[in-house]
């Protein structure tokens, strides 16, 4: 026999004499004690209602503690006023707590301020114990409180939970100036959400009810626990019953048939039970890494990260695969970059061949008309007229001067007849030129490459490429809301080259205060509107500043506070240009010469992924 049967009749064997023994105990052991099984359930459903019971009053004690260790309540206690009702004593706030029941008490039992609210119909309650705008004179809470408490009062509309706590000064110190009292109607409603929530059959009866006390009774369906309850008087207000079927006994009068059926079932749960335990320690977090390579291979958000912290073979995956793909996503920088400025070599040199294709024409042209000037006897027919006007040649020499002129002329109108031509032509091939300028020109519109960045990170990047003289110049003040907005997609290369003249102004502002160091706070929030989201980011500096004549000038083309020699009013009007191609603006602000600048910039932003939808999948 080899050993798939030695288990097979071992396993067979095995589940036989698990019947027989489940036979035998269910006989002699399980079918006495059912009975005793339903009555201890019974009793743990009673302890789970009033478990229930109890956290619900216990909440009710917390909103009553949390409204009256408040300190607007303090204050409204030294001082009433309408406003602090108007805006606080509200339906809304009253449907927020889930009260029926809003009221802060004076010492003396007066009411400072009250809420009402029936759930049904949205209408004030007219209940009985407040009718004098004053506590009962019997009320038992009215002396001063140490601290919450709760219970149980019958009123006109029936039995309310109230909690009440006394009014501190918002650190839990006194003296207390009254109590704030919450309550909650105990309805129909009310006892079923109790019931469900203590997964029982819940049912309130009379105090005055025959059955209404502390016991348990049987019917051949049902066992049934009662429990009385108090108000906060001390007297009987309310009965609870529980009815638990009797589904044990019924069910253990088939346990032995169905003995058999218990073994199938444990083995359908063990393999259940490896199933899910497969799941959860392999197929889930396998999925997760497939799910987000899949995503990193579609060319999404290259910033997110798995972040595993398991040590098994799928976490050292997990976290080898984030490395990857952090460098993926430097080299994938590098080369944004690489091709941003290679691009712009690409432009520049398509330009200049297609100008010197267009311009070639215009300078055969050109040499053209200037070898007919040179050959054309201009010199020598201003002499021939000349020598003419002076009137004294002889006549023979004065036919010759004619005969000269005349010829001279009709060489320099053949001259002139040809240069018109050629004037003619390199017109046309001007505009030629002037159309390979704006096919150029059309091509600077490509689309931006849209990334996902952290402006963290983008500003590390940028301070790579500033001098090094304006780095050490500038002490540089991440605020934390660059973290806070997370990642944002925009046109990273764009938006560097800005940061970059950004810093390098920056820097050359603290020079002109003659300042050894200055600093440089770069900050940043997410503005919303209806037209989508937008990245506001500020840079403020403490260097000379800008007059006020200036702030609207200096993103003019040519327009420059510094000097000419150094400087040709180019880094702002490109920057503006720059932001306005991506659909932003960009502007300045500043209180003066020697009190700083902040530049702003206003960039839309691409639709943002949400990293924990992600992680949690």
């Amino acid at each position: 026999m080899n050993i798939r049967w030695k288990v097979t009749a071992l396993i067979a064997a095995l589940f036989t004499v698990l019947g027989v023994a489940q036979i035998f105990v269910a006989r002699t052991v399980l079918m006495p004690s059912f009975a005793e099984l339903e009555h201890s359930d019974a009793e743990i459903a009673m302890r789970r209602i009033d478990y229930a019971l109890d956290t619900t009053l216990d909440r009710l004690a917390q909103s009553a503690t949390a409204w009256g260790n408040w300190t607007g309540a303090y204050r409204f206690m030294q001082e009433p006023n309408r406003t602090f009702v108007e805006e606080n004593f509200t339906p809304v706030g009253l449907k927020q707590l889930k009260a029926n029941v809003l009221m802060f008490v004076e010492p003396n039992g007066r009411l400072a301020a009250s809420a009402t609210l029936d759930f049904d119909s949205d209408r004030p309650l007219e209940l009985d114990f407040m009718r004098d705008h004053s506590l009962p004179a019997d009320f038992p809470w009215r002396a001063p409180l140490d601290g919450a408490v709760t219970g149980l009062l019958q009123t006109n509309h029936g039995i309310l939970m109230l909690a009440a706590a006394p009014i501190l000064d918002g650190y839990g110190h006194g003296p207390a100036l009254g109590m704030s009292l919450i309550g909650r109607l105990l309805s129909a409603a009310e006892i079923q959400r109790i019931g469900a929530q203590a997964q029982a059959n819940l049912s309130m009866l009379s105090p005055r009810s025959p059955t209404a006390r502390n016991q348990m009774a049987e019917t051949d369906a049902l066992t049934q626990v009662y429990r009385s309850h108090n108000d906060i008087y001390g007297r009987p207000i309310m009965s609870l019953r529980v009815d638990v079927p009797r589904d044990i006994t019924r069910r253990g009068n088939l346990a032995v048939r169905y003995a058999s059926f218990c073994l199938a079932a444990a083995a359908v749960i063990v393999l259940a039970l490896l199933v899910w335990i497969l799941d959860a320690v392999v197929l889930k977090p396998l999925a997760r890494v497939t799910r987000h390579a899949v995503a990193i291979g579609e060319g999404r958000d290259l910033t997110t990260r798995l972040d595993a912290e398991g040590e098994d073979e799928i976490g050292v995956l997990a976290r080898e695969f984030d490395c990857m793909v952090a460098r993926v996503s430097e080299a994938r920088n590098k080369l944004v970059d690489q091709s941003f400025q290679a691009g712009f070599a690409e432009l520049a040199k398509g330009v200049l061949h297609n100008l010197g294709n267009a311009m070639t024409p215009i300078g055969v042209r050109l040499s053209g008309i200037r070898s007919r000037l040179r050959a054309a006897p201009l010199e020598d027919a201003e002499q021939a007229v000349a020598e003419l006007r002076r009137g004294d040649s002889d006549p023979q020499r004065r036919a010759d001067l004619e005969e000269f002129v005349l010829l001279a002329c009709e060489a320099n109108a053949a001259t002139l007849k040809c240069m018109q031509a050629d004037v003619e032509v390199m017109t046309r091939q001007t505009e030629i030129v002037q159309s390979v300028l704006a096919e150029q020109m059309g091509a600077t519109r490509n689309e931006p490459v849209i990334e996902s960045v952290r402006l963290t990170e983008l500003i590390a990047q940028t301070l790579e490429v500033v001098p090094d003289a304006a780095r050490q110049r500038l002490h540089l003040d991440a605020d934390a809301s660059l973290t806070a907005v997370g990642p944002v997609k925009i046109a990273r290369t764009a938006l560097r080259l800005v940061l970059q003249n950004f810093i390098i102004n920056a820097a050359d502002a603290v020079r002109e205060t003659g300042k050894p160091q200055g600093s440089l706070r770069i900050a940043a929030d997410i503005v919303r509107d209806p037209d989508g989201e937008q990245l506001h980011l500020v840079c403020t500096d403490d260097g000379i500043g800008i007059a006020a004549e200036h702030l609207t000038r200096i993103f003019d083309k040519g327009f420059t506070t510094k000097s000419m020699e150094t400087n040709y009013g180019i880094g702002l009007h490109w920057c503006a240009n720059a932001i306005a191609a991506l659909g932003g603006r960009i502007w300045a602000s500043s209180e003066g010469p020697g009190r700083g600048t902040s530049m702003h910039l206003l960039l839309p932003l691409e639709a943002r992924n949400c990293l924990a939808t992600a992680r949690a999948a």
